[in-house]
């Protein structure tokens, strides 16, 4: 990519995405390598300056992770934080060991040396968070204590060399000034322009996939949401007609969407879209099970095959197929190749994940150097429609999960019509955008009710609302009790066949944010 980069190694440290999004927040591009990468696979993006991350080992265990000690010899400017810290005293002849004290927490730094353009604009004091229990008795030879804290060292500069690092963690919120101390090095001491926008992001990324893909044919498989849009938008900016999307009706969408994502992709932004409504053909195999993780493998196994027939057919329309888009974004790409190793498994939401072998198919993965919001504001800048921008996760496997028990078409009808009363009301409320997962999910508990006089029995329908950053752990969100009220008075009249509505309050963990 033709663009200005900054390059973090990631020795383990569980705050090493943080300090790519505070890098990104200053419109600086940068890359989150693992430690173990080559110097040339280093040098070949070319990097403005380095950071070496934290990391949980102590640098003198004989299995401390390591990268190659002939970065510190590049000229590059280099920022270590924490573990980079001990990395660059450790390597160059300096001596690092256990503290005394240890510092966990909240600590008040005294910047000893302001002059260093790394303090640039810091007041003399500063409160920082440390997370550290080594530290650094001996420094090498050239470089000066720059910061101490009330137990430790706090900072160390060799500015000949062009080496900085500080031992707490300017990119975590517990630090607050920590923002304009990286802002010192990106700008200050790198040099960097600051012109990573969206527009220069759409603009070089459609340029490369038209030199990569030239005249070939390319088919996407889209969900209907943000990271599959997204990624298939970037593709038909730099190829238009060469790209087929396929969007595949498996039966279990919510209410209209098989029609709305289809008004949205193709009339409304002009892709080249394929509806295939296979609801029948999915539904078929569902019938009779009730066990969820045999409703995600033949929801799974069944779209790869009815995708597979689309891509044959497509293949024979267009004269073959070579390529396959794909909406991997970055915190997956990090994961997998982490210092802690690459992931055990593919995550079960890429639906396209297992194609058959005989579809050798290369990948197209635009959005790849993207984190989640950054992927919504590219969509933003390409005019995109906000229902699709900033649509919550909804689960590859559909309502199929959110139906306890056979998934049928009548309790498939059934749920339709309770989450579409659940994400209108929270709509209308305000609060869709502020919460990660709002839904209805369909109980096999059937409930004695009255309505006009007369005996019900009628299922169940749970509520389901939380936060989350990732998705990997959620909190329940206490809904306002006018919004509950709305939503349960509306589903028992509007629904016939529920007569009873409870709200889920519980976090992941124990729970999970899906019922199944």
């Amino acid at each position: 990519m033709d663009t200005q980069t900054i390059v973090i190694l990631d020795f383990g440290s569980q705050y090493t995405q943080l300090i790519a999004r505070r890098i990104r927040e200053l419109n600086v591009f940068c890359v989150v390598l693992p430690c173990t990468a080559s110097l040339q696979e280093i040098q070949s993006y070319k990097p403005l300056g380095m950071i070496l991350s934290g990391g949980p080992s102590s640098v003198y265990d004989a299995d401390a992770p390591a990268a190659d000690p002939r970065i510190l010899d590049q000229q590059t400017p280099i920022l270590g934080i924490c573990y980079g810290l001990h990395y660059i005293v450790h390597h160059l002849g300096g001596v690092v060991r256990p503290g005394p004290k240890r510092e966990y927490g909240h600590a008040e730094v005294t910047i000893e040396h302001a002059a260093t353009p790394l303090f640039e604009g810091l007041p003399p004091q500063m409160n920082v968070w440390m997370s550290h229990g080594d530290e650094a008795r001996e420094l090498p030879g050239g470089f000066t204590r720059t910061a101490v804290s009330s137990n430790a060292l706090a900072g160390i500069a060799n500015e000949e060399r062009r080496i900085w690092a500080v031992q707490f963690h300017p990119e975590v919120h517990h630090t607050p000034l920590g923002p304009q101390l990286i802002k010192n090095f990106v700008f200050g001491i790198c040099g960097a322009k600051g012109d990573w926008t969206p527009a220069h992001f759409v603009e070089t990324t459609v340029a490369a996939i038209l030199a990569k893909v030239g005249k070939d044919h390319v088919i996407c498989g889209l969900s209907g949401g943000v990271d599959s849009s997204v990624a298939a938008m970037l593709v038909h900016k730099a190829i238009g007609s060469q790209l087929t999307c396929v969007f595949v009706n498996n039966g279990v969408l919510r209410k209209n969407e098989f029609q709305s994502v289809q008004k949205n992709l193709r009339d409304k932004l002009g892709l080249n879209l394929v509806a295939v409504d296979a609801s029948e053909r999915f539904l078929s195999k569902l019938a009779g099970v009730t066990d969820p993780e045999k409703k995600r493998k033949i929801i799974g196994n069944e779209f790869i095959a009815v995708f597979d027939d689309e891509a044959t057919r497509i293949a024979h329309e267009t004269g073959g197929v070579d390529w396959l888009v794909q909406g991997t974004l970055y915190p997956d790409v990090i994961e997998s190749s982490s210092v802690k190793g690459p992931s055990q498994t593919i995550k079960s939401h890429h639906n396209v994940g297992g194609l058959p072998e005989h579809m050798k198919l290369k990948l197209i993965e635009p959005l790849r150097d993207l984190f989640k919001d950054e992927v919504r504001r590219i969509g933003r800048d390409m005019g995109m429609p906000e229902e699709i921008l900033s649509r919550q996760p909804f689960p590859g496997p559909g309502l199929a999960v959110r139906i306890l028990g056979e998934v049928t078409p009548d309790r498939v009808a059934l749920l339709q019509e309770a989450d579409d009363v659940v994400v209108s009301e929270i709509k209308a409320a305000g609060l869709y955008t502020k919460i990660w997962q709002s839904f209805a999910v369909l109980l096999p508990v059937m409930s004695v009710g009255v309505m006009g006089d007369q005996r019900t029995y009628a299922y169940t329908a749970a509520v389901r609302a939380v936060h989350s950053e990732d998705g990997m752990t959620a909190d329940w969100t206490p809904l306002p009790y006018e919004v509950l009220k709305r939503i349960s008075s509306r589903i028992v009249n509007e629904v016939r066949g529920i007569n009873r509505v409870v709200y889920d309050i519980t976090s992941k963990p124990p729970g999970t944010i899906e019922w199944e």
